[in-house]
């Protein structure tokens, strides 16, 4: 009996606005630490990868498909590399995204006896030692025809996680009496002075052939995606989609009877506000949290992040603040479970900066927005070894290229005059000029990284604006 592993990597990101975006959620980022850090992702690749290369277990990924650059390219700095994506064709909650991997496992060569380690991309997880020993008895839970759930034992009434009631078994592991939701204050407390609730930590291990007889009975509506487990790409794809949105919890676990707890004894943190960072980071002599080029006075119990320039403060009290290329978050620090209302405000405004992000991924490398104004935009791309973007052309804008380093080649047309179409190389300090409705392409034929600055000009500038004629990653509409 194998055991495999599963991450998924969904999550729109705005709970830790700005840092995190839709565009580039938490999971992605070094929230607690420097930028060079390992990612939320990177760091669970790194727990979880070890439990199934011990058996020849699979190691996969659910994430959409618009995650599969940036993914391979965090994966591959860990280490991981190789067919590790499970593509979700749209997003569906826990529940769908679950069920989806357990078909993928079995196509791809997974026994139903086989084991699954189900493990969210985006927790803080301290303590090796004690989370492989979770891990260990969950198995033999499993291995009992138990669905498995981990707890964390409650350090403090908190109200922004969902709580699980257990009871003593006759195994290494606990019965569970009941799940229950996030509570308030009152009840928050009531429930450590009980000492039989642990926090819902969302990782979950059970046998396959138990998981699909679970889902059969308590979510019937997923039975046609298990049906369709030997069918194409296409029939898969069509049957997910058809499911609710739903979470495991709800779907599943909540239901059935054969349910069990282990207890985590790691440290342990979903990251989900930035009340949550603050109390993960290491604190100074007067309580505050400080990243990046932070100088305060006379100041306590502050978390204050700076993404680049120096933030300077004086009697700041239990503040939150965190500072982007792009944005600006000030806060009372007991107040961040608030963003999402703000954020609504921010929507309704229509700017940019609630859904992109000042950094994206490409699969042919990446690209950072420096400065934007009302008609221009200036980016940074770093262009891949072997790597191009696709033939594409602009309606709104023109575009002025200076290779700042290694050599671009660099195809270029009028779009009615394919015939003139010219293709030149462009070396570290030259420059080229791409007017509004040429059709261009560049690619790195080099062994470094080529990297550009491009400067957009017109009246508009979003992302949407390219009609792509050809793409090495048939992609349908990004950079």
């Amino acid at each position: 009996m194998r055991t495999h592993v599963l991450i998924l990597a969904g999550g729109s990101g705005t709970r830790l606005w700005p840092a995190s975006r839709e565009e580039l959620p938490k999971q992605f980022l070094s929230i607690l630490d420097s930028a060079e850090s390992p990612t939320l992702l990177q760091q669970t690749v790194e727990r979880m990868k070890k439990f199934s290369v011990r058996e020849n277990g699979l190691f996969r990924i659910i994430a959409s498909k618009k995650w599969n650059s940036l993914i391979r390219q965090q994966c591959s700095a860990v280490g991981m590399n190789g067919d590790v994506i499970f593509e979700e064709p749209s997003g569906r909650n826990t529940a769908p995204a679950i069920a989806l991997g357990i078909v993928r496992l079995l196509q791809a060569g997974a026994d139903q006896d086989d084991t699954v380690l189900i493990c969210p991309s985006d927790q803080l997880i301290i303590g090796a030692d004690e989370f492989a020993a979770a891990v260990a008895c969950a198995e033999n839970a499993a291995a009992a025809g138990k669905l498995v759930t981990f707890g964390v034992h409650p350090n403090k009434p908190e109200t922004g996680y969902g709580y699980i009631k257990i009871k003593h078994s006759e195994g290494d592991w606990y019965d569970v009496e009941s799940f229950v939701e996030k509570p308030d204050l009152a009840a928050a407390q009531k429930y450590i002075q009980a000492g039989t609730y642990v926090w819902n930590a969302g990782i979950f291990c059970f046998r396959l052939k138990d998981g699909i007889a679970a889902y059969h009975t308590h979510f019937p509506e997923s039975t046609v995606l298990f049906d369709a487990a030997n069918a194409d790409c296409a029939a898969i794809e069509e049957a997910f989609i058809k499911l609710p949105s739903i979470s495991i919890d709800y779907a599943v676990m909540e239901r059935a009877k054969n349910i069990a707890c282990v207890r985590l004894a790691a440290i342990w943190s979903d990251v989900g506000s930035w009340d949550a960072v603050y109390e993960n980071l290491p604190h100074d002599e007067h309580d505050n949290a400080l990243t990046g080029d932070v100088v305060l006075h006379n100041s306590n119990g502050n978390l204050v992040k700076s993404d680049g320039r120096l933030i300077a403060g004086i009697n700041l009290q239990n503040m939150l603040v965190v500072d982007t290329r792009d944005a600006l978050f000030i806060a009372a620090r007991d107040s961040s479970q608030n963003l999402r209302t703000l954020l609504s405000g921010i929507s309704e405004k229509h700017h940019d900066e609630v859904c992109e992000a000042p950094f994206s991924s490409r699969p042919w490398g990446s690209y950072e927005v420096l400065v934007k104004g009302g008609h221009y935009k200036v980016k940074r791309l770093v262009v891949l070894p072997g790597k191009r973007l696709s033939l594409q052309y602009h309606l709104h804008r023109s575009e002025h290229w200076v290779v700042v380093r290694g050599t671009a080649t660099i195809e270029c047309f009028p779009l009615s005059e394919e015939s003139n179409k010219s293709v030149k190389f462009v070396h570290e300090g030259e420059s080229i000029f791409i007017s509004t409705a040429s059709v261009h392409r560049l690619a790195n034929d080099g062994k470094i990284p080529c990297e550009v600055i491009e400067v957009q000009i017109g009246a508009y500038l979003g992302e949407d604006d390219i009609q792509r004629l050809a793409d090495d990653f048939e992609r349908s509409s990004e950079s």
